[in-house]
């Protein structure tokens, strides 16, 4: 396993409060000269001094962004009830977004643009050594990543105030960049070089599931070493938890916003749980069916997420391959958590939603969620029909959305979409 302590330690010192956006007018060293106190021009930058630090801040951009899209995506999914009195928030859980929801373009999608604009910062540096340079690896992987995000989440996405992208544009322009996170962190062959190759690649093999290129996703997967995991580390500074720590457990403990849905409340010890009138149970903000079931999987600030494994790689490859595969998965899945055999059908479809019912465990609340219901809706049973009554009365009908709708402000503010 790889746990990526030094990424951990280097981001906690240098980045607690650095992002793209910078609210001081200059810097006393060439590390950056601001022009502009809102924004980082790359040209401003010096990449022998200043690189690190904004590669880091683009990790630790989209470490942020990640906490929050798993908990709109988990509500819109339905891996957590919206208990939660925002009707912004609750448009999530009834998948009837406006493109006018405040929470829709502040806490969404404006974070993972800022991760993707501020990877972008350096790749768009002269730096010295780009073949093997850590930097370009980490930022390209990281760019990655949060154009996969925009890509499976939104219905469609814009980058850098450039015209409105598809889902397969959005796809294709992170498979590029996780090309270049694996050649380059390989091409690096530092430990953390070694270990952002991997997860570029684990982003790249879901990329391309994504797509429907199954064939390019079982090759990528294939090639993810055995026992690989890249954790995204967070931390409890209590000066900084929004941007620093987990907040699936900000929703979760002091929000008490996100309970764990019904259909997730089985056992099943990859989502545990605290059920009202346990020890250490909560109350919802707001009520909902059952009352509020609190999830334990992330239970403290610092709380890592996971961001790539070979588990991951195993899954995309099983769902790249035939039933045969699915199957052995399937069963080795249930074993190793103590579950009994799947007894269920063994035609094509019936093995691809046990499959998934297997991966929604697997990665609850991982952020993983909105993009299974858009590739295959069919293989996801655990989600209200579009029509029904939803969980709380006073809102409207569970809607048809599978993904989210541009914010309002990005086309008002964008001149490329006039």
């Amino acid at each position: 396993m790889i746990l990526m302590h030094s990424i951990r330690h280097a981001v906690t010192r240098t980045i607690a409060g650095a992002t793209l956006f910078i609210a001081a007018a200059a810097c006393s060293d060439k590390f950056v000269v601001v022009t502009n106190p809102d924004v980082i021009d790359a040209s401003t930058v010096d990449p022998t001094s200043g690189a690190t630090t904004l590669a880091l801040s683009a990790q630790q951009n989209y470490a942020s962004a990640i906490g929050l899209l798993a908990v709109y995506g988990g509500w819109f999914a339905e891996e957590g009830n919206v208990s939660d009195t925002y009707p912004t928030r609750n448009e999530f859980g009834f998948r009837l977004i406006s493109d006018l929801n405040v929470d829709l373009s502040g806490s969404v999608w404006q974070p993972i643009s800022l991760a993707a604009a501020s990877a972008k910062t350096v790749l768009d540096l002269t730096l010295p050594n780009p073949a093997t340079s850590i930097n370009l690896a980490r930022a390209a992987t990281f760019r990655g990543y949060a154009l996969l995000q925009i890509g499976t989440d939104f219905c469609t996405g814009a980058l850098s105030s450039g015209p409105e992208l598809t889902t397969t544009q959005l796809l294709d322009s992170a498979i590029f960049w996780f090309g270049k996170g694996v050649d380059v962190g390989r091409a690096n062959a530092s430990t953390d070089g070694v270990a952002l190759a991997n997860a570029a690649l684990v982003g790249r093999a879901r990329a391309r599931l994504q797509k429907g290129d199954k064939a390019g996703a079982a090759a990528d997967a294939a090639a993810v070493p055995a026992g690989f995991v890249f954790n995204l580390q967070m931390t409890d500074d209590a000066t900084n938890r929004t941007r620093l720590g987990n907040r699936l457990f900000t929703f979760t403990f002091d929000r008490s916003s996100i309970s764990v849905a019904p259909w997730y409340r089985i056992g099943d010890p990859r989502v545990p749980y605290i059920a009202p009138g346990q020890p250490g149970a909560l109350n919802g903000q707001d009520a909902v069916p059952g009352g509020f079931f609190r999830q334990t999987k992330f239970n403290a600030y610092n709380a890592p997420m996971r961001l790539a494994s070979r588990l991951e790689a195993d899954y995309i490859a099983a769902e790249a391959g035939d039933a045969t595969t699915q199957l052995a998965l399937i069963a080795a899945r249930r074993s190793a958590n103590g579950r009994p055999a799947y007894a269920g059908a063994t035609d094509v479809a019936s093995v691809m939603r046990e499959l998934y019912d297997q991966r929604a465990l697997e990665f609850y609340l991982e952020g993983k969620r909105v993009a299974d219901f858009r590739r295959s809706p069919a293989s996801v049973r655990s989600m209200t029909p579009a029509g029904a009554a939803y969980i709380k009365p006073g809102y409207a009908n569970v809607g048809s959305q599978s993904c989210y709708p541009l914010p309002r402000t990005e086309r008002d503010n964008n001149p490329n979409m006039h």
